[in-house]
């Protein structure tokens, strides 16, 4: 059987993901698609700015499961921020993976291990947004039955008429991944939880942590850092958007969040939408 890991490239101007109700709506959209074109999800993990997902699937499957998603999702995005041609360049890498070289347990514990990696967590088990607590997990299936909502409740739920099994599990307002990802296929795998804990602490993502010497403490998330430029344009100028405001207005904008929560120049650029280099013209000479 082959497998594949998606990456998609990282947007620098801009996020994947604005709030709770975005990622809930990333989240029903893999289990659509997976439903859909019957391509079984090993693991995936959706970050604010990318995607990374792992499938059982030859690469041509691969790239029409990212396209399928990303064609969801851009249609979700633009109506509801009236945004056109979203995610339309943003591009993806393909990578095969195998389990005679270990590169299929290589590539979901890189993929378990991205929020901790941008220290967001200190587990993967305490992200939400994928299938960080979906593996050798004992307690009892949690969340409500699909067939408990009406099909006209399903369709406000997922933003889609797609008829999804109705023995899949509701939480917090989207699909819970045990319902659809293959976490029977991970655990085999894997074999053990202690052997799944060697490949995690043993990433890439765990090691350029460390090698970074990056602090082991959650730094503020994009969404906390956007939800923040919202008030500060409205407590400082009166307006609701960046795009409202005149140039030295922004940068007092951008440097109240670079100083206020210790965000990085590509942070800010990513959840400003502001290019990079505007932004380090705006942190340099107003």
């Amino acid at each position: 059987m082959a497998f594949i890991l998606i990456s998609t490239a990282h947007l620098r101007e801009g996020l994947w993901f604005k709030d709770d109700d975005d990622y809930r709506a990333g989240m029903n959209y893999v289990a659509i698609v997976s439903f859909l074109l019957g391509i079984p999800v090993l693991a995936f993990v959706l970050m604010s700015n990318h995607v990374h997902m792992v499938l059982a699937c030859s690469e041509k499957e691969a790239m029409a499961f990212i396209s399928a998603y990303k064609k969801l999702y851009s249609y979700y995005y633009r109506v509801k921020y009236n945004h056109k041609e979203f995610l339309r360049k943003n591009g993806c890498d393909l990578r095969s993976l195998s389990q005679d070289d270990e590169s299929l347990e290589r590539a979901i514990a890189y993929v378990q291990m991205n929020p901790v990696a941008a220290n967001i967590c200190l587990n993967p088990t305490q992200y939400p947004w994928g299938t960080g607590t979906s593996f050798f997990d004992m307690r009892p299936e949690a969340g409500e039955l699909l067939g408990e909502y009406s099909f006209r409740q399903q369709i406000r739920l997922f933003h889609s008429k797609v008829r999804l099994p109705q023995e899949y599990r509701l939480e917090n307002g989207h699909i819970r991944p045990r319902s659809f990802v293959k976490t029977q296929w991970v655990e085999a795998i894997f074999r053990t939880p202690k052997r799944m804990h060697y490949f995690l602490v043993n990433s890439s993502k765990a090691k350029s942590r460390i090698e970074n010497r990056e602090p082991f403490l959650p730094a503020f998330r994009d969404q906390s850092l956007a939800a923040s430029m919202t008030d500060l344009c409205r407590s400082l100028f009166g307006q609701e958007t960046m795009e409202n405001l005149a140039r030295e207005q922004q940068a007092e904008v951008i440097r109240q969040l670079r100083y206020r929560f210790g965000a990085d120049i590509v942070q800010v650029s990513r959840v400003s939408g502001i290019p990079y280099e505007t932004v380090c013209q705006f942190i340099d000479t107003y």
